[in-house]
This record gives structure tokens, sequence and C-alpha cells, in this order.
């Protein structure tokens, strides 16, 4: 072997740590830079508002990590001044192509309400975390029809804004979560029913480019990209600012009911989602799930039951509310703000780890199906009982009604019954993560080639609720990804939110 051949040889095993070596110092040099133009918006780490901002992720997965430096923009100039600096340093000026990797261009992640689960959504470690919270402004339009909401703000913050107005937004329905991240991705909320996805009643977007520029994409202006930014993510810029619709909301009626645990409680769950579901029983102003729970290796049964009229105990839910319930219950009259804090008071304020997977059905023609979907699940999350701290959750609920005017694939004011279920398990210590997304991937597999079987399936998968290993934007049809696919070319031809963005669903992977 030629003394030239291993010195080549040498040099290629060299070529990793060389480019790992260039992306921490573009990183350093990045923070550099950042702090000597807006000291004020930059942190590092063991500075009290860095380990603030790091230590209040939702998920232990995204406390984990730890960026070289955290930014936190106060308006869409300064977010335009960060990108500018990446693009310039990044290598000839250029992010990458196409979702190719290029270790030279700086890394960063976007942080709105930080509550995803999976690592590396909008946190990232060595690079830069663009913290967005304090964009959170919020500005109703003259005839209060619009909301000019903050990218960074958090929907928990923002209702009690709008309730002396008797107003509401379409937003998360437990606190803490963040505008940019929920709107980008779909949104689940208590009007769903009714009007559609939250992404389907935003009529504008301040976008900062990878370029740099500051656009503003509604259905006339860059309607293309308005288009994409409803259920594309992070694939196309940084938002921060949402013009969203306002909808007319005095009281709404809901709250939590809780059940034992028991065979003939479980059928008469079924057999009330099975008809709550059917096309002839809708209701635009009800929204509900059922909530099946293991916890402390114990098993339990509740209902989320929401209603945007101010109706109490309506009666398209007597079917639920005459089970034999357990006392006492949060079901009540009240605003949309309390509703949020109320029902929020049924998670943990923060989770160490944990893991979701989401999939989507049509509502079958017998209760017997969601019996057999229940008792698989119930049987293997069983075997995780060794597992410390372990706790799940089996979410069965309706899927949005789409009014058409997002990027998720689906067919256009379809009431015909489509159901979203997610299975999460959080748990405490990292070493039990394979074993525990392993087990989870295996009850979610059975339960799809069930749906399959009966041909009930549906490919979409809601991006909000999805785990990383997921195919979300694959999910929508290939038509709708080559179309967010052109839009990522022509609005980011460089790759940068590809390649320097490396978090969260790529339209390029």
């Amino acid at each position: 072997m030629s003394r030239l051949y291993l010195q080549l040889l040498r040099l290629v095993a060299l070529l990793p740590l060389l480019a790992a070596t260039a992306a921490a110092q573009n990183t350093t040099d990045i923070c550099s830079l950042l702090s000597s133009r807006l000291p004020a918006r930059v942190s590092f780490p063991g500075n009290p508002v860095y380990n603030l901002s790091r230590t209040s992720y939702y998920s232990g997965f995204e406390r984990a990590l730890s960026p070289g430096c955290i930014f936190r923009p106060e308006n869409a100039t300064e977010v335009s001044q960060f990108v500018k600096l990446v693009a310039a340093n990044s290598e000839n000026g250029k992010g990458g192509k196409y979702g190719n990797s290029n270790q030279s261009t700086p890394k960063f992640a976007i942080r709105g309400g930080g509550h995803t689960l999976f690592s590396g959504a909008a946190n990232i470690d060595g690079g830069v975390t663009v913290d967005l919270r304090a964009i959170k402004s919020l500005e109703l339009s003259q005839d209060r029809k619009m909301a000019s909401i903050g990218g960074g703000a958090i929907w928990s913050d923002i209702y009690p804004q709008m309730v002396p107005y008797n107003l509401t937004v379409m937003g998360g329905r437990v606190p803490g979560v963040g505008v940019g991240g929920y709107s980008t991705g779909g949104g689940v909320n208590f009007l769903n029913q009714r009007h559609g996805w939250a992404c389907d009643n935003i009529y504008g977007y301040e976008v900062v480019l990878a370029s740099g520029e500051i656009v503003y994409a509604t259905a006339s202006s860059h309607q293309d990209l308005w288009l994409a930014l409803k259920g594309g993510s992070n694939n196309f810029g940084i938002v921060t600012r949402f013009d969203v619709a306002t909808f007319p909301q005095g009281l709404m009626w809901g709250g939590v009911i809780r059940f034992n645990y028991t065979k003939s409680n479980l059928e008469a769950q079924a057999k009330a989602f099975r008809n709550f579901m059917d096309p002839k029983n809708f209701d635009s102003a009800a929204d509900m799930g059922i909530i099946l729970s293991y916890t402390n290796k114990t098993f339990g049964i509740g209902n989320s039951l929401f209603y945007v009229d101010p109706v109490a105990n309506p009666p398209v839910y007597k079917a639920f509310t005459s089970i034999p319930s357990l006392k006492p219950n949060t079901l009540a009259l009240t605003n949309v703000s309390n509703m949020v804090v109320q029902f929020g008071k049924n998670l943990p304020p923060f989770l160490s780890q944990a893991t979701q997977l989401v999939y989507s059905f049509k509502n079958p023609s017998s209760p017997n199906l969601y019996s057999k979907l229940i008792q698989q699940w119930e049987t293997d999350i069983q075997t995780l009982a060794s597992v410390p701290g372990i706790l799940s959750q089996f979410l069965i609920q309706p899927q949005p009604v789409s009014n058409g005017t997002n990027s998720l694939g689906l067919k256009p004011g379809d009431t015909t019954a489509t159901v979203m279920s997610v299975i999460t398990a959080a748990y405490t210590n990292p070493a039990d993560d394979a074993a525990v997304r392993r087990r989870l991937a295996a009850i979610v597999d059975k339960h799809e080639r069930l749906l399959r079987k009966q041909r009930l399936y549906i490919d979409f998968k809601y991006l909000n609720y999805a785990d990383i290993s997921q195919d979300v934007l694959g999910s929508y049809g290939m038509n709708v990804k080559r179309r967010l696919r052109q839009v990522s070319r022509k609005y980011d031809p460089s790759g940068l939110f590809q390649t320097g963005v490396p978090g969260g669903f790529k339209v390029w992977k």
C-alpha cells in the first residue's frame, strides 16, 4: 500500500472531525457576533436567563440539550439580523442544498412554547436556540375580527386578553402551548368541528425568509408560502406574527368526568363514542375525547367534554354523562381562558422522558373495534409496569373538520367521522428510552394493522401529536409534499431551513 494512499485514508478519517470542529467554530462565531451586535438579546451557559430558558421546556428530552447560546429577539428586524448572520457565515454564504447535510452551516433551533416532546424540536445541542417568547404582542383590528399575535406568544396568555371582548381565537387547549409551532402544524381547538383546523383560520403571516427578507404572506400575496405554512412547520422561515380570525365567544361548557375502569364502562364508552361520531349525530359545537390512563399500575377512564355554545349538559353527551361516574367532576359553564386552565390541571406541569405516536382512521360500523383497540393497549402497556415512573394515556377523539384552506391533504368539509388517536408514555429514566419507544411502536403497529384489515385506516398523521419517527409530511400525500418542496426551493433556495434547522419534520427528508 502506497504512502500516498495511507495519507489519503488518514485525511478521510479526519473529515468528520474537521466538519464537526467547523460547525462548532461557526456556532461560537455566530454567538459572538450576535452578542456584539445585540448584547441584551444573547445569553450563554451559566447566565440566569440562559438557565431559565433551557429548563423551561415541557419535555426532559428538550431540557437535556445545551445550546451554545440562546438568542431572544424582540421583533422581526432582530430575527432578520440573526438569519442574515447565519447565512453570511455559512460555507460560501449558502446553507446547504435541499436537505443535504452541510456541517459548516451554523445550526439553530426555533422555539415558540417549547411544548413538543421529542428532542431537537425547539432546542439544540451546541447550536443557537432562537427563543421567540419575547415576541408576544396582541393587537385587535379596528373591527375586532382579526387578532395580530406575536410568533412567540403563548395561547394561555392570549385567551385572558380576549375575554373582556367576548372573543376567542383558535389556539391550544392546555396552558403553555406556543402560537408558532401549534399554528404551523395544524392546530386542535374547541372550535375545530365548527371552523376547521386552527391553521384554516389564519389570514396572514409575517415571515423572515432565509435571505433575511421580511415578507407578509396572505391569500393574495405570496399565496404559495401562505398555504405552505398551514401544516408545513418550520421549513420555510421564522414566523414572527400571525394574523388570525377571532370568534364571538362568551361562556362555553365542559370539563373532565371520570369513571371506574370496568368492562361494562369500557363497553359503554365504545358504544357512546361510536354513536357520537356517526355523521347523523354531528354537532358543530361539540368536541370531546375518551382518555384512558395507566398510572401506578392502575387503569382509569376519563372523558373531556367541550361544548362551545353556553348550554349545560347538552343532549349530544347524554350517552357519556349517563354512565355512572366518579365524583367530583369539573363540568361547568365558564370562559375559554378558565377552561384551558382547568383542563391543564389534568396533565403534569413537566415531563421527564416522554414519547407519543398518532394515527387516524374512519369511525367503524360497530363499537367492537374500539373495544379491540383498548384491549390491545391495555394488555401491552402492562409489559412496561416495571419501568420507573411509567404512565400512559390512550386518547381517542374526533379529527377536526377541514375547510380545505391548508396543506394537510384532507378533504374539505368532510364530516364523515374521522377519528384521531394518540398513545403517550412518560417515564423517569433515559435508560428506558429504547424499551418504551419499542413498546409504543408495537402497540401502534398492531392498531394500524387491525385498522388496515378492516379498511378503516387513513394515512394522515397530525404533526403536533406525532413523534419524529413518523412520516408526517409524507402522510399529507405526494402532491402536497411536492408542492411544499417547490415552496421550499423558491423561498429558501440555499436550503438554510433544511440544514441550518435540523430539528422537526423536514420537507426534503
